[in-house]
Order: C-alpha cells, then structure tokens, then sequence
C-alpha cells in the first residue's frame, strides 16, 4: 500500500533527521522560533461561514503532478489576499515533491496561520516543525497508536502549536476522541487505496463533539461539495488540487467559500 511505502520513509528520514541533530538541539531549535499564530481560532468564523485552509502542493501518489515548478510563497500570498484562512505546506519529498523550505518561505510570505502536512511518526519531527515555524501539525490516526497520538498532541500543544488529528473512519474516530481534540480532520480519502467519497464526513461528523472544529479533506472541487460538507457538520475544509489546478485562485476560493 502507498501509505506503508510512504510510512517506511519516513521512518528512513527520522533516522537521518536524529543522525544530524540531537533531541536537545532540536528543542533548542523550537523554543527560539517565532510565536505561533492561533491556528483554530483561524477556524471559527463569527458568522457561521465555512473557513479555508488552502494547500500549497505539486503532486500526489494518486494523481501525478499538479505544478512542477510552484513558487510557494507566491502561491500562499495568492491564497491570503483570495480569503484564505490559513495555509497547509506539503513537506513531503519524495511522495508530494515538498521540502521544509516550502514552509519556511511560506511563514516568511504571509501572516496566515501555517499547517505543516506531514506524515508525523516521531517525535523529532514536531521539534522540527516547531523551529520551522509552523502554527499546526497534522497527526493522522491510520498510522500512529493509540500511546503515539497522546505523546504527539501533548508535545505539540506544549510547544504553542494546533494538532489537526485526522480520522477516515469509525475506529480511528473512537481513538482519537478520548483526546478531546480542538480540531479533527475527515479525511475523505482512504490513503491507503487513495479512494474518495464525501459521504465519509457525512458518516463520521455526527459522532464528534459540536465544541470540536470538524475539517473536511479531501475531494473538494464545487461549492456543491462545500454545502454537502457544511450541512454534514464540517466548520472547515483544507482544499490544494482544485486550487492549485485552478487558472485564478481568487475565483475559484470565490467559487468554493465565496457565498458560505
């Protein structure tokens, strides 16, 4: 399966990560980096409408490449004055062709508060988002325990950040909810077969706190999904192939929040 491929490397990139760094350095690293921004409360609109987190992304396992050649900050300044409420970066290399620099350009470019998305599997790697710069990190369920996503949500509360915990089904839901997490992300893609169906969060926002902030992922191209999303419970959505497929970003962040 993809996501066991792209586990494995990750797994591969933690050693290398801890081979050119201490722990300690890394702590050292995140505690001098500049203040967090308020990642959730980004995410609650006074008025009730759906609120953006926009990703800046070139490709993906499923689809191929989107943008070779993206400019990252450019991208993130386009999302900011369109109406995004935040910015998801790729960090991913090898899988989705993103770097840490991405992010680091991207906290430089706009004043939105900063997702980093990444597959987190150690500890190391939140130190390091931390000194990145970035205000959330995703932690997804399908590839972490039960002892893992309590240590990493911990850890990165601790350290100032959000934790965007992403389920896509019952079982991974049940998991995380003893957490009582600010944020949850449905993921309407099983990453590991990368099928999607919006009926995912239609199934799953039901059975989570109304207090939570529930972001729907994944297959979001149409204001007609948007709704579907909204009506099903979702305050949120974290959209990148529409947007960075689009020929104007501002009509289709328009196209997809502008009437919510």
């Amino acid at each position: 399966m993809i996501l066991d491929e792209i586990v494995a490397q990750k797994r591969i990139e933690v050693a290398a990560l801890r081979a050119r760094a201490t722990l300690a350095q890394l702590q050292a690293a995140a505690a001098v980096a500049p203040r967090s921004r308020d990642f959730a409360g980004a995410l609650r609109d006074p008025f009730g409408r759906v609120c953006l987190i926009a990703e800046v992304k070139r490709k993906s396992p499923s689809k191929g490449v989107f943008r070779a050649n993206l400019d990252a900050a450019k991208t993130a300044r386009a999302y900011a004055v369109s109406g995004a409420a935040c910015v998801s970066v790729l960090t991913d290399e090898q899988f989705f062709a993103g770097t840490l620099d991405d992010l680091r350009a991207v906290r430089q470019a706009v004043d939105l508060p900063i997702l980093r998305k990444e597959f987190i599997v150690d500890e190391a790697q939140i130190f390091e988002t931390r000194a990145a710069g970035a205000d959330a990190i995703l932690l997804i369920a399908a590839i972490l325990t039960d002892t893992q996503m309590t240590a990493f949500y911990a850890l990165a509360v601790s350290l100032g950040m959000a934790a965007l915990v992403e389920v896509h089904d019952v079982g991974e839901l049940r998991r995380v909810l003893p957490l009582r997490p600010a944020l949850i992300g449905i993921n309407n893609r099983d990453l590991r077969t990368f099928r999607t169906d919006l009926a995912t969060t239609e199934a799953l926002a039901p059975l989570i706190p109304p207090d939570c902030i529930i972001v729907g992922e994944s297959g979001i191209h149409s204001r007609t999904d948007v709704e579907r999303l909204q009506r099903a419970g979702a305050r949120a959505i974290l959209v990148g192939e529409s947007l960075i497929l689009a020929e104007s970003v501002a009509a289709q962040v328009h196209a997809l929040i502008g009437g919510t």
